[in-house]
């Protein structure tokens, strides 16, 4: 029926290129869309034009704002200036937020890197992550990237370039540029029966003293 219906079909080819939105489920909303009597429609169409018209990259930290200059987090004056946590999206600024553990500044790369797929340092938002350590007060630079094949090459090439820089102290001293990652291995609640040999290896390798 929807191969007969060529602007539902262009629909559900356009909602399937989501994240996470398969055939059935763009065909779903498809109809959802089209079946609804409010002003659901007009709604969605306009929210969808004031993103586009609205939302851009923050010019310092490349997360998403509507603010004229810097976002949220970057004019927070609660926030500390000395250390950055690199985030693959913007999304991922939300999740790290919420835990409350981190009340420094974000930089956002907007993907890693992947030499199988063609993406080398200058398709993400590196350069502008090294030229920030130069330019401010910045002791420790939080890697909180995936644990997966991109991320652990993202992680490892940044550590590399960053690695040997200086930073000068507010009481003057020179100290070597903290680079850190966060730590991974078992969840808390989980059972060391389901994890994986990988899993239980970065465990080992993070472990602490009690």
């Amino acid at each position: 029926m929807i191969q007969h219906v060529p602007s539902l079909e262009k629909l559900v080819n356009e909602l399937a290129k989501l994240p996470g939105v398969g055939p059935k489920t763009a065909q779903r909303l498809a109809y959802h869309i089209l079946r609804s009597r409010s002003d659901y429609n007009d709604n969605l169409r306009t929210a969808l034009e004031a993103v586009k018209s609205c939302v851009h990259e923050c010019p310092r930290c490349f997360s998403f704002t509507e603010n004229d200059g810097l976002c949220h987090y970057c004019l927070d004056p609660k926030r500390t200036d000395e250390s950055i946590c690199v985030v693959e999206d913007p999304a991922d600024i939300a999740r790290i937020d919420t835990s409350g553990a981190f009340r420094g500044r974000y930089h956002v790369l907007h993907g890693t890197l992947s030499p199988l797929d063609g993406v080398g340092p200058k398709d993400i938002r590196l350069q502008p992550l090294l030229d920030r350590v130069t330019h401010e007060p910045i002791r420790e630079i939080i890697l909180a990237l995936d644990a997966d094949l991109e991320g652990d090459t993202t992680a490892l090439y940044i550590a590399k370039q960053l690695r040997g820089l200086s930073v000068t102290a507010q009481d003057g001293s020179v100290r070597a540029l903290r680079i850190s990652r966060l730590a991974h291995g078992i969840p808390i609640g989980g059972d060391i029966d389901y994890m994986d040999y990988r899993t239980i290896g970065r465990a080992l390798e993070n472990r602490v003293e009690v």
